[in-house]
Parts: C-alpha cells; structure tokens; sequence
C-alpha cells in the first residue's frame, strides 16, 4: 500500500481527533448558507427553510451568537430591502428560537436602533417599514426582559398570566400600559404595510407585496395573544378599580380592538394568507368590562398554523455525517483521492475502502430513515396542534359555561334568600293574626257570657219582684214579719246597688254593651222604689203575707246564692283587672327603659356632635393657618424684591401702580368683612380664606410694582416709595403672624395696612407724568381734530411735490431731470398711498367707535378708550409729520440742497409711521371687519411705495455720483502711491467717524425711549392695552415737528445692535 504522504485537511476533519471542529465549522457554513439566504436584497419572501434552519441553529448553540456573528457584517444600511428581511428573520428568531436569544439581542439593541434611524430619515417605502419594525422588535425585547415569565412566543397559560399580575392593582395597571403600548407597535406596523399595498397597486400574490406581507404572520401570532391578556387583565382591573378611572384604558382598548378587527377581517380576504395561517375571527363589538359576567362570554382566539408542504430541496444536515459529494461536483470529488495518493494498486481496494463504502450505505439508508422521522414527527407535532388548539377551545367552552352556571347559581341563592325571608315574615305574620284572632275569640266569649250573666239577673230581679209583691199582701201578719222583710229588702237594695256598682266600674271598658247593662240597672232600681212605695201603700194587706213566709225564706235563701254567685264573678274581673295592670306596668317599665336608652343615645349624639364641631373648627383655623402661611411666604418674596439687585432692572408705570394699589385697597376692606365674619362664626373660613388669597396677591403685587416704578422716579419720591412698601410688607407680615395664632386672632386688625397702600396710592399719583392733563372729553375732538390735520398735511404734501416737479422740469435737464423726476414721481405715489391709508383709517375708526360705544356718545368711547385714543393721535401725529419731513427732503434734494440719505431715512420713518397707525386701528377692529382688509392693504401699499422711493433715490443717486469719473493719466507712481495712502487715512476717519455716530445715534434712541416711556408709555404690566404715546399738553406741537412716538420693536432691535 502507498504511503500517506500529503493528507488533505477535509480528510483530516473527518478523523475522529478533529470531530467536534469539523462539526462546528460545517454548523458554521450551513448557518451562513441560511443567512445569506434568508437575508438578501431580492424582493421576494424570506423562505421557510431557510429561516428554521437559523432558528434550529439556535438551539444546537443554545444562542444567537452565529447569528449576530454573521448579521453584524451584513451591509445593512446599503438596502432597505435587506433591513426589512433582516428585521422579519430577527422576529422569528425571537419567537421560535432559543429562551437564550432575547438575552443575546439584548446587546445588539444599539445597532438594531442604529438602523431604524438610518432609514427612518431617508424618503424610501421600505425605509419607512424598517423604521416601524425595529421600535417593534425593541419594544418586543425590552417588554421579555422585563417580564421574563413571558416568552417571546407570548404563549402562557393563565395561571402564568395571574401569577405574572399578582395581586398589587398597581403592578396590574402598569402591565396593562405595556402590553397597550405592545399592541400600538404591532399594529402601527400592519398599519404601514397595507398602506402601502394600497397607494402601490399591489395584490397579495405578487412577490413584493408577499415581501412586505410575509413578516404580518408574526404580527398576527403576538396580536393574537396579546388581545386575550389585555380582556383577563382589564377585567381584573375593574373587579379592583372603580369605571371612572378606568376610562382611558377603555377608551384605548376600544380602539385597539377595532383596529386589530379590521386587520384580522383585511387580512382574511387575502389568498396569501389563507395556505399559511388560520386567522380567527373578532366578535363584533368589544366585551363589555363594567358587567363581571361578560368575561364568560369571551373567547380566546386561537391561530392556527396549517402542516407545511414538503419543500423541494432536502434540507441539510447541521452536522456533516456524509462523506459522499455534493450533487454539483460529481467528478471532481471521486478523482480526489486518486489525484492526491495516485492509482490504487491493480483492482484491489483495501479494508478502509470497503469501510468507507459500508458506511456510505449505511448514512444514506439512516438519512432517508432520519428524513421520514421527521417528517412524521411534524405531522404528529401538526395533529398535536390541532388538537391542543381544539382542547384550548373546549376548555375556553367550560370556562364560559362554568362562569355563566356560576353566575346563575349566584342569582338563584340570591332569590331563595328572598323566599326566605318572604316566607318568615309571612309565618309571623300568620301568627300574628292567629294571636289576635285568639285575643278576639276570647275578648267575644267573655262578652256573650256577661250578656248571658246580665240576662239571668234580669230575670231573676222580674221574678223577685213579683215575689216580693206578693210577699207584701203578707206582711199585715206580725209587726215583726214587716220589720225583718224590710231589713231583707234593705240588704237585698244595698247587694243590688253593689252588684250594679261593681259590674259598672269593672264591665263598662268591654263594650258598649256593658253600658246598656248600667242602664237597665238604673231602670231596675228606679221600679224597684216604685214598688217599696206600693209596697208601703199596701202595708195593710200584711195578713195575706204571713201565708207566704215560709215560701220567700226560700226565696231569700235562693237569692243569697245568686249574690255569691255574682261576687265569685266579680272576683274573677277583679283578677283580670289585676292581669291587665301588670301588664301596663311591665309596658310602662319597658317604655321607661326604652326612653332611658334613648336618652343615652342622645347624650351619645350631642357629645359626638360637639366632637365634629370642634373638629370642624380646628380644621377651619387650619386651613385659615395654611393660607396665613403661603400669604406669608408671597409677601416675604414680596418684600426681598426691595433688596434683590437683579430687580433693579424691572421697571413699571405709576398709572399701574396706582391700580395695583386701588386693588389692594379693595382686598383690605374684603379682608376686614371676611375676619368680621370669621369671628361672628367660626365654623366657615372661606370667607376670609378667599379675601386673605386676593390680599396676600395684590399686596405682593403693590409692593413688587411700587419697588419697579421706583427705579424710574426721581431719587427723594423713589426712597419715599421704598419706604413706605417695607412698611406695608412689614405691617401685612405682622397681620399674617397674628392669623396663624388663635389668641392674637381676636387683636388682629386688617385695618393697619390700609395706611401704607394709601401712601403707595398717592405717590403713585404724585408720579404720573404732569404731560397727561388733557380732560378726556377733549380727546374725541383731538382725534378728528389730528386725523383732518394729517390730511390737509398730505394734501400740502401733494400739492409741494407737484410743484417742486414743475420748478425741476424748467430749472434742470439731462440725468438730472431724469433723476428728479424718478424721485418725485415715486413720492407722489408714496403721498396718494398715505392719504388712502389714513382715509381708510378715518372709516374703520368711525366704524370701531359706532359699534363699541353702544348707548354712550362719541367723546365718551373715546375717554373710556383713552389709551387707545392717545395712540391713534400719536399715530396721525407721525404720519403728517413724516409727510412733512419728506417733502422737505425731496425739495433739498431737487434743489442740490440736501442728501439723497435724508429722503431714504424720511421713507423709513414713513414707514414705521404707517405701521404704527395701522397697528393703533387694528386693536379694537373687528378681524373681519373689510375696513380692516382694506387698512391693511393700503399699509402693504405704503410699504411698496416707500421702498420704491428708497430704491430710486439710491438709482439717482448711482446715476449722478457715476458721472464723475477719475482721471489718473498725468499722475507718476509715487503721486498715486501718495494719494493711496491720503485715501487710506480718509477711509480710516470716516470708519472711525461713522462708528462715533452710531454711537451717537444708539444713545439718542435710547434717550428718546427714555423720554417716551416717561412721558406715559404702558409698562410691561399693562399687555392688554396697545402701546401709546402719551396725550401732549394743552398745546399740540406743530406738524413740522416730530412727535414724541413709543419705540416700536423694530426700533429696539436696531438699538441693541449698534450698542453691540
């Protein structure tokens, strides 16, 4: 046999020593192989197998380490298309791959959001996806890592769901927000992706719109599950929370389900989806969360991955366990062995060749076995799906049934309770019927007995009688016999007259029967006189008496027996009688107690009563000590303002001050009423809480104002003014120190403040510039009187320049002709551009005093609006004034008098003039008033001509300084060096000259803003009310003087930047 001289590397690999490097190298390739597949820039769906082989790979490495290995160095940022695969390949690994890949992403988080924000600023389709999909993915990785009970695939059961909530309402609220905000990214990206479908014309079985559409299956997989956790946790919320907090989860959960519905129902109708996944179906309104029982109702959707198609390649093994060719090569890799250890000898092969081949055979036969495992174990694994899905769903079927029977079986105990009860209160009333229909039998019963007892004393009276009648024919016998039947009738009067007694005070509260019975009695005992007097009549018929002794013994003897028998009766009443007291006694007894108890309760109630009192009054005085606080700490900031050195900058206006004060002085007297009543009933304190709040304001307020005015007043009214705003701080601290004490509240007296806002009300009036004393009923015919003078000054204007015209036309010719009637011309525009401007003023002023001052005459609007009429004045003021001033300018200029830089500067101040009457008028103008448009028209009018008056003086001037040319022929080097230098020294002065007068010129505008803001122009407090000049003295100024006008912004701008 040859020797083995040159071993190539593949042989070596296969050796048993190098079998783990040869595994992982060709775990390496294959999982290259995949990636480059999968991640590619072709417009097409990233394929099925491709991507299981990299999900594979990640649990042979237990990782995503390859993966990230090979994706770091894919270019990325070169191909939106490459991004988007990228990002779809990423999302499956995250769901389907090892529990290890989200800890491995974790570190690439930066690089996936690196490349969101790449494509997300650049106008590409896909840019605009990848953007989308990477938050989702980072959403997606950062919400597992923080729940890790969770996995990436996002399917739990719900006990692992309860568990993850726990039982803090906290912690369930805030895994609610989560997963919403989960949701929204989801959603947003399916969003995206059929927007894009549509404005693209693009059909779900063309290969770019299945690109896009590919990484929806994922969507639809999270949004699934995530939509059954968001229905358990939002109804355990509201088992916990009350509705109106839970508002806007509802409201956010309603509109995520109508969007997850519309994108289930979009994707449904599309064929591209219906062989690759099974999307279920929404009910068609969201659960109702505020009724328990509706989570019975819900249905946990469920999505169903039908069993792949076999795929056309073989997949390849992750370990190389052949060591057959590849089917590309055939040739080449059967000469290998012969080209490296030459022709074997003769035909014999050796026992390592016949090993190889065994083995050979035997890898194929176990490949093929290997493939047919595999796919039945994924058939299996496709039935076991099905039926835990079927499973899931019957079980989601018993819940809802258990729940529903739960939730019955709870309104039926709560009706046998109600039977219950009703069935009890009907027993005792039953026996409280029965009691009292016993109570009526026997009160009956004794009834008919005493009738029965009264009618057998009845007729044994009758018949008594008529016995005794006929015993007294015999009572003529013996003198004897009479006596003793009359100490016998005696008796029998007196027994009768006590039986009666006693039968009425005993009988007479049964009925009214018992009342008859008395009756009878009296009528009885009446006859029974009557017969005693006919008895005594018949005294003499005694000896028919005697005969018949014998027989009314017998009747006395008998009668005795009845009267016993009628006191065992009354006995017997006497005894019931005796019931009934004891009765009324235990009654009475029970009554007392009661009442006792009642008074306890009372006793209780007063005592708890005056406990609320006096918490209520406590609390009151807190509250009151609370605000007495917070108005302290307002007027202490109040007061360090007077010693703050940054405050020396702020400024303010007495006329401001002065209403500050007022105010002040106001709140003191609400104050003083508010402490009156405080004291009067201390159960309420929001009176004097409210009055103590707009106190401790208007006097921090006052002071803050009076400190800032001061820095503009002269220096003895200015220490004055501090002066006397310590006093009032120091004097409102002191009442705000006696409010938070209950003893120093009787002695507080809100009344002390009232003097130092007095003395900060009367040097804010002393303050006030002495130029404001025109009477406000002169300043509605200062208007027209200002408004008219600037017109007839417009119309002098006019008149000057025609005639300036007329005098240049004969005076000059040439360019300079040309030049002057350029310039005048254009001014002529820019006066007829003015006189329609401040005509159109006048109408929109008529109209803005005719519809504010209502039932009010003219001069009365105008001194109600004072301010706003100053202004307007001020405005008209400046614009006659820089008419005036422009013709002067323009006659210098004709005239070769002036400088062309005066017209320019006199068109600017028109300008500005203009600006500032259009701005006075627009204040209180109606925004669509068409006055208003036509004002401002003719403003931008003004503009343009203005700027067509500075543009041709600045032509004119050009054309007139360009004709004198220099003439440097007769002059020698060192002349002309000499004249350089005699120009540089010129140009030097003249810099230097023009910065002096910069200077000069921002310390004017400063000075004159000074003048003008002292004057009486509105301060910084004052930003409701248009700025204003202030209104002038007793005499107007004439037109050819400029006016005093406040500073407009512009201005200002200016003069900090040449103090600059």
């Amino acid at each position: 046999m040859n020797s083995i001289k040159n071993v190539p590397a593949r042989v070596l690999n296969r050796r048993p020593g190098h079998s783990l490097e040869a595994e992982r190298e060709q775990f390496d390739k294959t999982q290259a192989i995949s990636i480059s597949k999968a991640i590619n820039t072709q417009e097409a769906p990233v394929k099925e197998k491709h991507a299981r082989r990299i999900i594979l790979g990640t649990h042979h490495e237990k990782g995503a380490f390859t993966f990230w290995s090979y994706a770091i160095g894919l270019p990325l940022p070169s191909s939106a298309i490459l991004s988007w695969k990228f990002c779809h390949v990423l999302h499956k690994v995250l769901r389907d791959g090892h529990p290890n890949v989200l800890h491995d992403c974790q570190r690439y988080r930066s690089n996936i959001r690196e490349i969101g924000d790449l494509w997300g600023h650049l106008h590409d389709r896909y840019g605009q996806l990848v953007n989308i999909y990477t938050k989702l993915l980072l959403t997606k990785i950062a919400f597992h890592l923080k729940h890790p009970q969770f996995p990436a695939g996002l399917e739990v059961t719900d006990e692992v769901l309860e568990k993850a909530a726990g039982t803090d309402v906290n912690n369930i609220f805030q895994l609610t927000v989560e997963m919403f905000d989960y949701m929204d990214c989801e959603l947003k990206l399916s969003e995206s992706v059929f927007r894009q479908l549509n404005t693209a014309i693009a059909v779900s079985q063309m290969s770019s719109g299945q690109c896009r559409l590919a990484p929806l299956i994922q969507v639809i997989q999270d949004c699934s599950h995530l939509y059954h956790y968001t229905v358990k946790l939002m109804f355990k919320l509201h088992s916990c929370l009350p509705a109106d907090t839970l508002q806007g989860h509802r409201d956010r959960f309603h509109e995520q389900f109508h969007s997850l519905r519309n994108f289930f129902r979009r994707a449904s109708d599309m064929l591209y989806f219906k062989r690759l996944i099974q999307i279920p179906r929404l009910p068609e309104g969201p659960p109702n969360f505020l009724r328990a029982s509706a989570l019975a109702e819900h249905i946990k959707p469920v999505v169903v991955i039908p069993e792949e198609a076999p795929e056309d390649e073989e997949p390849e093994n992750l370990i190389e366990i052949s060591t057959g060719p590849p089917a590309g090569e055939p040739a080449v890799v059967a000469d290998l062995f012969e080209q490296t250890f030459g022709p074997p000898n003769g035909s014999m092969k050796d026992d390592r060749d016949l090993q190889i081949e065994a083995l050979k055979r035997e890898v194929e036969m176990l490949r093929s076995e290997l493939d047919k495992i595999k796919l039945e174990a994924q058939r299996f694994i496709s039935q076991l799906k099905g039926q835990v899905n079927a499973l899931e769903a019957e079980l989601e079927e018993q819940r809802k049934q258990k729940q529903k029977a739960l939730v019955d079986n709870e309104q039926l105990r709560h009706e046998l309770a109600q039977l219950r009860a009703a069935q009890v209160e009907g027993e005792r009333n039953q026996g409280l019927r029965e009691e009292a229909e016993k109570k009526a039998s026997a009160t009956e019963a004794r009834y008919n007995k005493l009738k029965e007892k009264h009618s057998e004393l009845v007729n044994t009276h009758a018949e008594l009688l008529r016995k005794n009648a006929d015993t007294a024919k015999q009572l003529t016998v013996t003198q004897q016999s009479q006596e003793e039947v009359a100490r016998v009738k005696e008796q029998l009067v007196f027994q009768v007259e006590q039986v009666k007694r006693e039968s009425e005070m005993k009988l007479e509260e049964q009925s009214d029967q018992l009342e008859k019975l008395k009756r009878e009695l009296e009528a009885k005992a009446g006859e029974l006189v009557r017969v005693q007097e006919a008895l005594s009549r018949t005294e003499q018929s005694g000896s028919e008496l005697s005969s018949r002794l014998d027989a009314l013994s017998a009747d006395r003897d008998e009668l005795s027996r009845v009267v016993q028998q009628r006191e065992a009766d009354l006995l017997a009443a006497q005894s019931l009688a005796r019931e009934k007291e004891a009765a009324l006694s235990q009654e009475q007894q029970r009554i007392s107690r009661e009442r006792d108890e009642l008074q306890g309760r009372l006793a209780d109630k007063e005592s708890q009563e005056q406990g609320l009192q006096q918490r209520l009054l406590d609390e009151q005085f807190a509250m009151l000590r609370a605000t007495a606080a917070e108005a302290e700490r307002i007027l202490q900031d109040a007061v360090g303002k007077l010693d703050d050195p940054l405050h020396l900058r702020c400024t303010s206006s007495p006329d401001y001050l002065v209403s500050r004060a007022q105010a002040a002085l106001d709140a003191v007297s609400a104050l003083e009423k508010g402490h009156a009543q405080y004291l009067t009933s201390r159960a309420d304190a929001s009176g004097l809480v409210a009055a103590l709040t707009r106190f401790s304001h208007l006097t921090a307020d006052t002071i803050v104002h009076g400190s800032a005015t001061s820095h503009l007043a002269p220096t003895d009214p200015a220490d004055r003014l501090i002066d006397t705003c310590r006093e009032c701080g120091a004097r409102a601290l002191e009442l705000m120190g006696q409010l938070q004490e209950q003893q120093a509240l009787l002695q507080a007296r809100p009344g002390l403040v009232r003097t130092p806002l007095q003395g900060i009300l009367q040097l804010g009036q002393e303050l006030k510039p002495k130029s404001l004393d025109v009477r406000e009923e002169e300043l509605g015919a200062m208007v027209d009187k200002e408004m008219a003078a600037t017109s007839a000054a417009i119309e002098d204007a006019v008149r000057r320049i025609e005639d300036m015209m007329n005098q240049a036309r004969h005076a000059s010719s040439g360019v300079k002709l040309e030049v002057n009637e350029r310039i005048l011309n254009s001014c002529t525009d820019l006066m007829k551009a003015i006189r329609l401007l401040v005509t159109t003023s006048t109408s929109l002023q008529k109209e803005i005093v005719e519809s504010g001052r209502g039932a009010a005459t003219q001069q009365e609007f105008y001194a109600k609006n004072s301010r706003w009429t100053e202004g307007l004045i001020s405005a008209s003021k400046a614009v006659g004034w820089g008419a005036t001033q422009l013709v002067e300018s323009a006659d210098k200029v004709v005239l070769h008098t002036g400088k062309y830089e005066e017209l320019i500067v006199c068109s600017h101040e028109i300008a500005a003039s203009t600006a500032q009457l259009v701005a006075a008028s627009k204040v209180k103008a109606d925004k669509h008033s068409p006055h208003l448009s036509r004002l401002q028209e003719c403003s931008r009018t003004v503009n343009e001509m203005a700027a067509n008056v500075v543009a041709s003086t600045k032509s004119g001037q050009e054309q007139v300084e360009n004709r004198d040319t220099m003439d440097f022929s007769g002059l020698s080097l060192i002349k002309l060096k000499k004249q350089e230098m005699e120009t540089q020294v010129r140009a030097l002065e003249l810099e230097k000259t023009l910065e002096v007068e910069r200077v000069r010129l921002g310390e004017l505008r400063r000075q004159h803003y000074l003048l003008a803001g002292a004057v009486g122009t509105p301060g910084e407090e004052e930003p409701s009310q248009p700025s204003a000049t202030p209104r002038s003295g007793t005499k107007k100024p004439p037109l050819a003087q400029k006016p005093t006008v406040a500073p407009s912004s512009t201005r200002r701008m200016e003069a900090t930047q040449l103090k600059s």
